[in-house]
């Protein structure tokens, strides 16, 4: 994370409820009553919990109004403990500190037809973007949000006011994969210069990149809203070679390449650390890539990676830093 934007903000909880099955809306103000740093649509925030976990969240709310702040926690009981402390423990009254806003799913400025499509709680940073675009003759876009059923839909209500009723497809599936919704009709060709921003489980993204590899690779931005595929339980050593130094480091298991560079106090630019934004896309010299991003192309992966997420199939790589 790009820790020049971070400043900690005291907030006040001033609303804390559940707005779908398992999915907790909780809405901030800063204690002193003044307006909260401006936002733009995609932004997301990072929560400094009192048990020393740091989580990031996306703001859902309307990047016009800086008088609060609003982030939707999904339950996760197979998570690593954040959601289900911050869902147990928060009343309205406490209070949080949180980051200054942050963005690496930001709309282009130049943009101006939008395709969006969400999984699950992959919902909130397009409610942003749907407040910052909805009023503005110029922007076109169509959000298709995939739901399990009604009941699990946040901000369904939302989403379903008339003035939306032409841009806003919900599409139940009910947890069954052949109900699924077919996206490549969706995404068969870009017309009229448009950009797909896909957020939701890592499936869904996968799918997506699929259905859109004849894209333009600038018109397709991911979020990945869970943990990155960086760690996984059979991962072994290896060794990064640091071509600008010769500087041979190791990469443990359980270390990311950007976390070791981070270590050996080089300072390393980056933002999403999940392999979705595209900041810390790195020339691949020597060796194979072992790579888990969301944001290289077939081609471009014989020669750049993502050290966020990607690892070594080779003893050692060489990298262009």
């Amino acid at each position: 994370m790009n820790t020049a934007l971070m400043a900690d903000i005291p907030v006040e909880i001033t609303r804390a409820d559940e707005i779908a099955q398992g999915i907790h809306l909780f809405e901030m103000r800063r204690t002193d009553g003044s307006e909260l740093p401006p936002f733009t649509a995609g932004s997301h925030i990072n929560l400094h919990l009192n048990n020393g976990l740091v989580r990031k969240y996306s703001l859902c709310s309307d990047p016009a109004d800086r008088s609060h702040y609003r982030v939707a926690i999904k339950r996760e009981e197979q998570g690593r403990g954040g959601s289900k402390y911050l869902i147990d423990h928060t009343k309205v009254g406490d209070h949080w500190t949180i980051s200054a806003p942050d963005n690496a799913f930001a709309l282009p400025q130049r943009g101006d037809n939008f395709i969006f499509i969400a999984g699950g709680i992959g919902i909130t940073p397009f409610i942003a973007m749907i407040h910052a675009l909805k009023d503005d003759p110029a922007k076109k876009f169509k959000l298709y949000y995939l739901s399990r059923t009604p009941e699990m839909t946040a901000f369904r209500d939302e989403l379903s006011a008339p003035e939306l009723k032409d841009r806003v497809i919900i599409h139940y599936d009910n947890g069954d994969p052949s109900k699924g919704l077919d996206l490549r009709p969706i995404v068969a060709e870009r017309k009229n210069r448009e950009h797909v921003y896909c957020c939701g489980p890592r499936g869904l993204m996968e799918a997506v990149r699929a259905a859109t590899e004849h894209w333009t690779p600038t018109s397709i931005h991911f979020e990945a809203f869970g943990e990155a595929d960086a760690r996984r339980a059979d991962d072994k050593p290896f060794e990064v070679k640091l071509a600008s130094s010769g500087k041979v480091l190791t990469v443990p298991a359980g270390t990311t390449i950007l976390e070791a560079m981070r270590a050996d106090g080089l300072d390393v630019p980056s933002s999403c650390e999940t392999g979705t934004c595209g900041t810390c896309r790195t020339k691949l010299l020597e060796g194979e890539a072992d790579h888990r991003d969301l944001v290289l192309t077939e081609k471009e992966q014989a020669s750049q990676i993502m050290i966020c997420v990607s690892r070594a199939k080779t003893p050692q790589i060489t990298i262009d830093r």
